[in-house]
């Protein structure tokens, strides 16, 4: 998840041929009463921590279809939400939205106990009159055995497992309505979904389920055929301001300035619905970091690589690489250390500024230098301040690992996601003001 939790009001929808596409209104809501910024990293890091682990899960060969999720904690935090409703009439329900997994999903009734609390009136597939099982043997089944010779998933089946969780039912076909006025709201049949009679408890984030961005065919992206998408995220700062999230047509760069563009790696089977990118190195200031070059290269094993993602709250590389990003760092800055924000933070370098209500020294941009194009980041998008601790907000990870490009480093960059050109696109923005 960002290191903002984001609540998305739908507030336009149309794929229409010649229309503008979907936009989606993104409300940032930090965390619950009471929640610190240093408690509020350290729970990111920690779910940050349970959707690495779920990666590993998706490449078992257990038979069990994974993916990552993001979800709530006791502290209060939040998640990207969209609103949208479903079958005839609609049901309206709030979803996680993520960008590292492909399935859209809702509770049903009937839900057996293995079911988590939600906001929102369980949807009963029996009530609409737009609800339809998803043929036995279709492309977008997943079920590995719908393909095989007398269908033996009659009900095209699912167990999809999480960071921290799972949810099993079956695929069905149905009526999804986007826009938040009957003025705006766009109607679009026939989207496939999972229908979930069962999930594992605990706190789905004030979710009814969860929206898939990945670029498999299930997606929202890929069965909208919305082509691209694109996010501008306001700095983790502003608590007031609102982001906006664009799929199809009207995800454009047209007309801004200062646009790169780096084409996605293709993807390794056991991670297709992940975005790779190909990082060739990293400098701080006009300083190139001395990163072995093959630290972030996908391997023909599956391994490593480097993926963008909306649902990983700070970046995380390879140790080999993370250790000469630190020691850049620690070259700079000329302030104490401290081991209690550490401790506090969850962060591996972090420094005692001399009050809580200190600006900390002035620090070069670091440069990600992509296939293509070069992303820079200020300092604010890769150190974190917070109650007179000043931290680096990267992690390490064991080499090998895939590395992952997190949103707060995403921050105040207007990214657009060309699925069908292969090509990722940014520019930095002001997105408080977009």
């Amino acid at each position: 998840m960002a290191p903002l939790a984001v609540l998305i009001s739908l507030v336009c929808a149309t794929l229409a041929a010649g229309a503008a596409g979907v936009r989606v209104e993104l409300t940032r809501m930090h965390s619950g009463p009471g929640v610190t910024a240093s408690q509020f990293v350290r729970e990111a890091l920690r779910r940050d921590m349970l959707r690495h682990n779920a990666r590993r899960l998706a490449a078992s060969d257990d038979g069990t279809v994974s993916a990552p999720t993001r979800m709530n904690s006791p502290s209060g935090i939040e998640e990207y939400l969209m609103t949208l409703a479903i079958g005839t009439p609609p049901v309206h329900y709030p979803a996680i939205v993520d960008t590292g997994s492909d399935l859209i999903w809702t509770q049903c009734a009937p839900c057996s106990d293995q079911c988590f609390k939600q906001p929102s009136p369980l949807y009963n597939p029996a009530s609409s009159t737009t609800f339809g099982l998803l043929p036995c043997g279709s492309p977008l089944s997943m079920c590995e055995e719908a393909a095989a010779p007398g269908c033996s998933c009659p009900y095209n089946s699912y167990n999809q497992t999480y960071g921290k969780g799972w949810t099993a039912g079956v695929q069905g076909t149905e009526t999804f309505t986007f826009g938040s006025t009957p003025a705006d709201q766009t109607r679009i049949p026939n989207i496939t979904f999972g229908c979930s009679n069962a999930s594992s408890s605990g706190d789905w984030n004030g979710s009814s389920g969860l929206v898939g961005l990945g670029r498999g065919a299930v997606s929202l992206v890929s069965q909208l055929g919305a082509g691209r998408f694109s996010y501008c995220l306001t700095p983790f700062q502003d608590t007031n301001s609102t982001s906006t999230l664009l799929l199809g047509p009207s995800a454009s760069l047209d007309g801004i300035t200062g646009v790169g563009s780096t084409p996605f790696v293709a993807s390794p089977e056991m991670g297709f619905s992940y975005y790779y990118l190909n990082l060739k190195g990293i400098s701080l200031g006009t300083t190139a970091l001395p990163i072995p070059p093959n630290a972030f290269s996908l391997k023909a094993d599956g391994t490593g690589g480097l993926i963008i993602d909306s649902g990983t709250t700070i970046t995380l590389m390879a140790n080999a690489a993370y250790q000469k990003v630190r020691a850049a760092v620690v070259s700079l800055v000329t302030l104490p250390t401290s081991a209690d924000g550490s401790a506090a933070t969850g962060f591996d370098l972090c420094y005692a500024l001399p009050s809580p209500t200190s600006a900390p020294p002035a620090m070069p941009s670091m440069t990600l230098h992509f296939d293509g194009a070069d992303m820079v980041l200020p300092s604010d998008s890769y150190m974190m301040q917070d109650s007179g601790v000043w931290c680096l907000a990267m992690q390490n990870q064991t080499d090998g690992e895939v590395n992952i490009l997190g949103n707060y480093q995403q921050q105040n960059l207007h990214i657009l996601y060309d699925v069908r050109h292969e090509t990722l696109s940014f520019a930095p923005a002001k997105c408080s003001a977009l």
